[in-house]
């Protein structure tokens, strides 16, 4: 191509190509699989990494760029587009959905990362000219120009309603949260405005890698001694990377001797496997096994006791993540693909059953920060029926005597409590057991019987666990 070109902004100026750079693209690349196929980040953004790093175009720091702006740009998308709405001059749905992840991605920048306020803008508008094409990137360099012009404290104060004219409103836009779901933890957790933002606020953090040392096949010292590891603060089977740590360049977890599990995920495996039984203690079943942590945690624990785990899955492919996680394990176990609502073995076979259940995921919004802006309210009745079916066929799986843990990674009242208060009611046959004695060491867990961890809390994603014996 010539040095000048008819797209040339002014007679006679050449015409220069907008420069690629590979973090930006990138990031928007992640972006917009978010937005175009409901993807989630945490699923898109490694490959994208692992191919730019084949390629030679990214390093250690590259790549630590571009997951801080996929992922802060996710969590702070509502902020953000309170912000870009008070700068253009028409409603934001009117605006085209790459041109806003791109305004997205710069006032990230801006705002919410150290990088300076021109380079910000200079970086951006050239991923406009590059993705949108010149006409858009002007767009783009009028409104970040706008944003530039004040920190982030000072536009949340532009933005948000008072707290004291509209406390939840005030919260979603500060805290970026959508209003329905700053409502709903508000009710889950209780309390004043210092605990709601509390946890508003550890919902946008970025979280730590933790990993389990699977009984058996791996231990925490061995775990410890990988560069950037320190022990969990619950589970004796945790260990947490620092920043930057690799769970991919540990032999233990390339070997699935070791996985990366949340520890209130490890938590209520364990509490399932210690509560207390009367009777036999052989059989146990994961009723909804997939992707396969708990299933593994599991498995290792039964071995330890002589028993075997039964680790059901409805979808066959996550069926097959089971079995991965599970190759290896010390001691029999059996995976199948099977509904939970329509058990494939008869009543009363299992000693110990675990059926964490589909839920919103409202729990773990620090780790798929773009499910908050993906979930609706009306979610919540699509997953209620669903929730008591697999309940009710937990209850029937379990012998009399037999212990069964309801858990959800959401705190959400309609998918914790309301269920087990509602299927034990209208079902009978079960007790609640104290569940907060099997959580040794772990502080403010509430009143009881069930346990609700926290974020803010306790560091860990926002499990529920009720633990239910069958008494008939």
């Amino acid at each position: 191509m010539s040095d000048t070109s008819p797209r040339s902004s002014r007679p006679g100026k050449p015409y220069r190509r907008p420069k690629k750079d590979p973090v930006r693209m990138l990031a928007f690349e992640a972006l917009r699989a978010v937005d175009e196929r409901d993807a989630y980040a945490n699923l898109v953004l490694p490959p994208l990494l692992r191919k730019a790093r084949e390629k030679g175009d990214f390093d250690g720091r590259d790549a630590a760029l571009a997951t801080e702006l996929v992922y802060g740009t996710l969590r702070r998308q509502g902020t953000y587009d309170a912000v870009i709405a008070s700068c253009v001059d028409r409603p934001l749905r009117e605006v085209d959905p790459p041109v806003l992840d791109v305004l997205s991605l710069g006032v990230h920048q801006l705002l919410g990362t150290r990088i300076p306020s021109h380079a910000a803008v200079s970086a951006s508008v050239e991923l406009a000219r590059v993705v949108l094409g010149d006409g858009r990137a002007k767009f783009v360099n009028a409104v970040l120009r706008k944003v530039a012009q004040d920190d982030l404290d000072g536009w949340v104060q532009k933005v948000a309603p008072p707290y004291d004219e509209d406390p939840e409103d005030h919260l979603a836009v500060v805290h970026s949260h959508p209003r329905w779901v700053v409502s709903a933890l508000w009710d889950s957790l209780g309390g004043g405005r210092a605990g709601i933002e509390r946890l508003l606020e550890a919902d946008n953090e970025r979280p730590e890698v933790t990993l389990v040392a699977r009984p058996g096949r791996a231990t925490p010292e061995e775990l410890l001694g990988e560069e950037a590891a320190v022990p969990g603060r619950w589970s004796p089977y945790a260990v947490r990377l620092a920043e930057g740590g690799e769970p991919g360049a540990i032999e233990a977890v390339r070997e699935g001797r070791a996985g990366v599990q949340d520890e209130g995920s490890q938590l209520v495996a364990l509490a399932l496997a210690h509560a207390p039984l009367d009777g036999p203690d052989e059989r146990w079943l994961d009723g909804c096994a997939g992707p396969g942590g708990k299933a593994a945690l599991l498995g290792a624990l039964a071995a330890e006791r002589g028993a075997v785990l039964v680790a059901s899955e409805k979808q066959p492919h996550r069926a097959g993540l089971v079995a991965k996680a599970l190759a290896g394990n010390p001691g029999p176990y059996q995976v199948i693909a099977a509904d939970g609502t329509r058990p494939a073995w008869r009543s009363g076979s299992f000693d110990r059953v675990l059926m964490d259940v589909p839920c919103t995921g409202l729990g773990a919004l620090r780790r798929r920060p773009e499910a908050r802006w993906r979930r609706r309210p009306e979610d919540l009745e699509g997953f209620a029926t669903l929730q008591r079916e697999l309940l009710r066929a937990a209850l029937d799986s379990v012998r009399v005597g037999g212990v069964v843990g309801y858990a959800t990674c959401s705190p959400h009242l309609a998918e914790t409590r309301v269920v087990v208060e509602d299927v034990l009611k209208r079902r009978g046959g079960g007790e609640l057991i104290d569940a907060r004695g099997l959580f040794p060491g772990v502080p403010e867990l509430g009143e009881g019987p069930d346990v609700q961890l926290w974020p803010h809390l306790h560091g860990t994603d926002a499990m529920y666990l009720a633990l239910i014996r069958r008494v008939g």
